[in-house]
């Protein structure tokens, strides 16, 4: 395990854009019991802060209330979230979990794939409570690469490049979790730093002892698995395939009753997409779901407004 955990803790030791670290600070400060912010997503990976930067708030224990219990149940909360800094408005989505939901999560035992296909990715780790929850995080980080490495080593292919492996695995998560991704999504996520991803599955393959043969000449790695292996692996993959669905649909209509700013998130998602500004009011806050039929009327008459003096039919 030592050579993984060198390299997931050189990951997690990525510089980050300033910005990035002022909102993980902002997070733990708003975030009650945080333990660890993680910060990850394609801000990170590209540095450009128009879009909304993605973090993991991990905490020492579930919320109070009956959104606690929610998310004992269902995981994790997201909630949206702005700052202001230098002039800028600076905007997160944040997923919020217990540490020990984390480190469960990341173990590819549970049904649920989200949490270590994300973290197989590169991540920040850009907050912490103290030393020990670095030691936790890292740690939880290297199992998510074997829990990872383990499915793809059966859905790739019998031999290939190490890329190959990857671009198995991520197309069957997306399939998974019921998202919708453009073709040749997994290829953007790879092409940032293919070597980091090299070693990562040799590296994880090695750490759970995992047999494999290099074929040097033509750069192809060759998983040792036996039939019945493959084919328990398999198995293991298709209940998470059938049952992944209905669990990140059960998600949704949670998250429809208790995402934290989903009315400012909506605006601002809509001007960005539209060019259309939504007004908020303090109703609209509170009761966005509420609030969305009179809202999506009024961008409807915008709209056609819109058309209707620039000579266009709707």
């Amino acid at each position: 395990m030592d050579a993984l955990q060198a390299l997931v803790h050189k990951d997690l030791a990525r510089a980050a854009p300033p910005q990035g670290r002022a909102m993980g600070q902002a997070l733990a400060n708003r975030i009650g019991g945080a333990a660890a912010v993680l910060f990850y997503g394609s801000v990170l990976r590209t540095g450009d802060l128009d879009g909304v930067m993605d973090f993991y708030v991990l905490t020492h224990g579930p919320r109070p209330g009956w959104r606690g219990l929610a998310g004992r149940v269902l995981w994790p909360d997201v909630s949206y979230h702005e700052l202001e800094l230098d002039g800028r408005v600076l905007r997160a989505k944040v997923a919020t979990m217990t540490l020990t939901q984390f480190q469960s999560a990341v173990t590819g035992r549970r049904i649920d794939t989200t949490v270590w296909t994300r973290f197989v990715q590169p991540s920040a780790l850009i907050w912490t409570s103290g030393p020990d929850t670095v030691q936790d995080i890292s740690w939880a980080v290297s199992r998510a690469a074997c829990a990872a490495t383990h499915f793809a080593a059966a859905l790739g292919p019998p031999e290939g490049a190490p890329l190959d492996y990857w671009r198995a695995l991520f197309r069957q998560t997306y399939a998974a979790e019921f998202r919708v991704e453009a073709r040749g999504r997994e290829n953007d996520i790879l092409g940032i730093d293919p070597d980091r991803y090299e070693r990562l599955l040799l590296a994880a393959w090695r750490a759970q002892d995992l047999a494999f043969e290099e074929v040097r000449a033509q750069g192809a790695v060759r998983p040792v698995l036996g039939g019945h292996e493959r084919s328990r692996i398999l198995a293991a993959w298709r209940r998470r395939r059938v049952l992944g669905k209905p669990l990140n649909l059960a998600r949704l209509a949670k998250a429809a009753f208790t995402f934290e700013g989903a009315a400012r998130y909506a605006a601002w998602k809509i001007e960005r997409h539209t060019g259309l500004r939504v007004p908020l009011t303090p109703w609209r806050e509170k009761h966005p779901i509420l609030a969305s039929p009179g809202v999506f009327w009024r961008l409807w008459k915008a709209r056609r407004a819109q058309m209707a003096a620039g000579g266009d039919q709707p």
